[in-house]
């Protein structure tokens, strides 16, 4: 069997998790002196009402190696293979968490898979794995298929400010300086790994359309597989979103899913996009 594991960050809904048999293990989020696991003891909703109130911005970390050696040794002594997809080893030290994990455990069938990638795009490469393992792949073809996977996995979207960003130290100051003038909204994407910035608008509708034609450019959307919609904070700034999808490409409603603490510390509220595979097979 094939265990898949991913942490907290591809903000997977608990139904989500135990409907595809999926492990998640957690980071952590820090107000002060409080301290909470994403997704265990601190839900999206709860996380941005605490944002609003807090006189100073929470801080977020990666989790330990053991909370990793934990899912590999059930694994280890069930005889099962792991396949761990992380968060981009460019935004986090989660992935290096996991494999110190591996080799403390010392078990060569637990493989750890950088998805340079975070958030949506992380969990469309977990599903995936999810949909690649029930139809029977070996664990080769499996990390074959994210590999190539991986080089057309797309996450665009919208920010309300990249204060978030730039404090949390996933974007330079001289970006996010250049995006908060005029009333810009940056359209942001990930490209090898790390946070950059895709586009500029004027206004909410300019970024909408922005990054619909970023979608037009990277050659639609691969219908064969899922489309994931997500939010921080309300939902309203998603819609648009779905009604394109719907609508204008004629496709199947994506799933609508609120980004989590750890990432929506870094985006701020106010923030929406799209991950989705780049037009093309399979």
């Amino acid at each position: 069997m094939i265990r898949i594991v991913t942490d907290s960050t591809a903000d997977f809904l608990p139904e989500d998790l135990a409907a595809l048999r999926v492990r998640a293990v957690p980071l952590q989020v820090h107000f002060g002196e409080e301290h909470y696991e994403d997704g265990v003891d601190l839900t999206a909703e709860q996380f941005y009402d605490m944002l609003a109130e807090a006189p100073k911005l929470p801080t977020t970390s990666q989790p330990s190696p053991e909370q990793f050696m934990r899912e590999f040794e059930a694994a280890r002594d069930a005889g099962d293979d792991v396949v761990c997809i992380t968060l981009s080893s460019q935004l986090s030290g989660t992935y290096q968490s996991a494999q110190i994990a591996k080799e403390e455990v010392g078990y060569d069938r637990v493989h750890v898979f950088d998805s340079l990638n975070a958030c949506l795009a992380a969990q469309l490469l977990v599903r995936r794995a999810v949909q690649r393992a029930n139809e029977g792949f070996t664990v080769p073809e499996l990390l074959e298929d994210l590999e190539q996977a991986r080089g057309r996995v797309r996450l665009l979207a919208f920010v309300d400010t990249l204060k978030y960003l730039h404090k949390g130290g996933r974007l330079p100051a001289a970006a996010a300086i250049a995006g908060g003038l005029l009333g810009i909204k940056p359209v942001v994407g990930v490209k090898d790994g790390k946070v950059a910035i895709a586009g500029k608008a004027r206004g909410l509708p300019g970024a909408y359309v922005a990054i619909f034609k970023q979608i037009a450019h990277e050659g639609g959307i691969d219908e064969n597989w899922p489309v994931l919609v997500g939010y921080t904070g309300k939902r309203q700034p998603a819609e648009p979103f779905m009604r394109y999808v719907t609508q204008n490409l004629h496709m199947q409603k994506p799933l609508l899913r609120p980004i989590g603490p750890v990432i929506g510390t870094h985006a701020g509220p106010g923030a929406a996009g799209i991950a989705f595979f780049a037009g093309g097979e399979g």
